[in-house]
């Protein structure tokens, strides 16, 4: 059962939280909620889009953390050797930084609209940033 909406731009998602596999990242991302804010391509990871969250720190251990994750698996980086960040992968993706490889905790799973993540991709690659906004059920 779906927890989120997720808009970016034109585009609309539900998402999953992933409460059993990483609780403390998701009980701190939902402290957060309402979230709104910009999403562009990523510069070292591939085929994703990410949310950049500059210097914010989130005292959360990793939980089911992965460098390699799948379409519409919503990873939360929080923070130490690259900036705080959330990524939105649509395609093949290894999450990186300049520093290199990464792996970050398994937040959400996109469940309805993952069939367009691969446009979203696009479009933020190709036009810019878009708006996005995070917000319950």
């Amino acid at each position: 059962m779906s927890d989120l909406r997720i808009v970016a731009g034109p585009f609309k998602f539900t998402a999953r939280l992933e409460r059993e596999a990483s609780p403390q990242t998701v009980a701190a991302f939902e402290t957060m909620l309402p979230f709104t804010s910009k999403i562009i391509h990523v510069r070292w990871s591939g085929e994703a889009a990410w949310i950049p969250m500059g210097e914010l720190k989130l005292p959360i251990p990793f939980e089911d953390p992965t460098c390699y994750p799948a379409p519409g698996q919503v990873l939360l980086y929080p923070g130490g050797v690259s900036e705080t960040e959330i990524l939105f992968p649509y395609g093949h993706c290894a999450f990186a930084s300049k520093a290199g490889l990464l792996a970050a905790n398994h937040l959400m799973t996109i469940e309805e609209g993952r069939e367009h993540l691969r446009e979203l991709g696009v479009k933020v690659l190709w036009e810019g940033a878009l708006d996005i906004e995070i917000t319950r059920l």
